[in-house]
């Protein structure tokens, strides 16, 4: 079966990792039975990165609501703390607020880590394209340094954020799971920081984050994902 085959290789790199279903059904129950959230006043935030992939990984969360789109390239929230804010302000009455959030990377069955086979479309290609990007120019040139444009801002903020890691990123024996990585940690080093920055504007108990990885398979096959983070925070605490 395509689904085990994909299993065992998504284990080998990410030993922790658990498909889709799996994970809704787990997250879904810690946080209505572990944590007394009712899940039908939750509205859901996503910070993933905006390719079109990603879309099937997140469809599992429509027992909630939203989601509402924070991210961008690589999965880094870009919208802000002008974006959380508008997500804290639609927040159901007496609700609580879910943000998932992550990047991406593929894998093929022929153990390729940073690419897949998207649908209809003969040859794998890199995913995450953005962070596979960023690693090339890594390699290329130790001397690399992006330059922020408007036409291409998002890739080269991306960049800047990820090159204080070059080295450890281009010298790790797996350097497009290691960009990765360090791509989830910048992710949740801002989204704890935008949520400081924004706590006032939340007018509800608890909001609940999960972060981690997302693995992407193939197309009919359930993709997977691979935690790093699982909190419940209380607004107070913030």
């Amino acid at each position: 079966m395509l689904q085990k085959r994909f299993g065992k290789i998504v284990r080998k790199h990410f030993p922790e990792a658990s498909d889709t279903r799996d994970t809704s059904i787990k997250y879904l129950g810690l946080l209505q039975n572990g944590h007394t959230i009712d899940i039908s006043k939750m509205l859901m935030a996503t910070s993933l990165c905006s390719d079109d992939i990603n879309i099937p990984s997140t469809s599992f969360f429509r027992v909630v609501l939203g989601p509402f789109f924070l991210g961008g390239l690589g999965g880094l929230p870009f919208a802000g703390t002008t974006g959380l804010t508008a997500f804290a302000h639609h927040i159901p009455d007496n609700g609580s607020a879910f943000i998932f959030y992550g990047p991406h990377i593929g894998v093929t069955l022929e153990d390729e880590l940073g690419k897949m086979y998207r649908p209809r479309q003969e040859k794998s290609g890199a995913c995450c394209g953005a962070l596979m990007l960023a690693l090339k120019r890594f390699k290329e040139d130790p001397n690399y340094k992006p330059k922020i444009i408007n036409s291409d801002y998002q890739q080269m903020w991306l960049e800047e954020c990820l090159l204080p890691k070059r080295e450890e990123i281009v010298n790790d024996p797996n350097p497009e799971r290691a960009i990765t990585e360090a791509c989830f940690w910048k992710i949740d080093e801002l989204i704890h920081e935008y949520l400081h920055a924004t706590k006032n504007e939340f007018k509800v108990e608890k909001i609940a984050l999960l972060g981690g990885i997302i693995i992407n398979t193939d197309y009919g096959v359930d993709d997977y994902f691979d935690p790093r983070n699982f909190e419940v925070i209380s607004t107070r605490n913030l």
